[in-house]
């Protein structure tokens, strides 16, 4: 714990790319979590502009843990 899920539009995201976000985006918790790099996880994954609202927007956008609204309603 803890795990990160970033959710995007397709699009050309090389494994270096993946790697450098994932690097990142654990530095960051690791350092307000205090937690261990061992015990970070990521996933990243696509999701079509068609599906955004059934798949991301209406089950996770609005959940009452969410931290950041996006700028956009759906």
């Amino acid at each position: 714990m803890p795990h990160i899920d970033v959710k995007y539009f397709p699009r050309e995201v090389s494994s270096e790319e993946k790697e450098a976000i994932a690097a990142e985006l654990c530095a960051v918790i690791q350092k307000h979590f205090q937690s261990k790099e061992g015990a970070l996880s990521v996933t990243m994954g696509t999701v079509a502009p068609d599906n955004w609202k059934a798949d991301v927007y209406d089950r996770i956008i609005h959940s009452p843990d969410l931290v950041k609204k996006p700028g956009y309603q759906m």
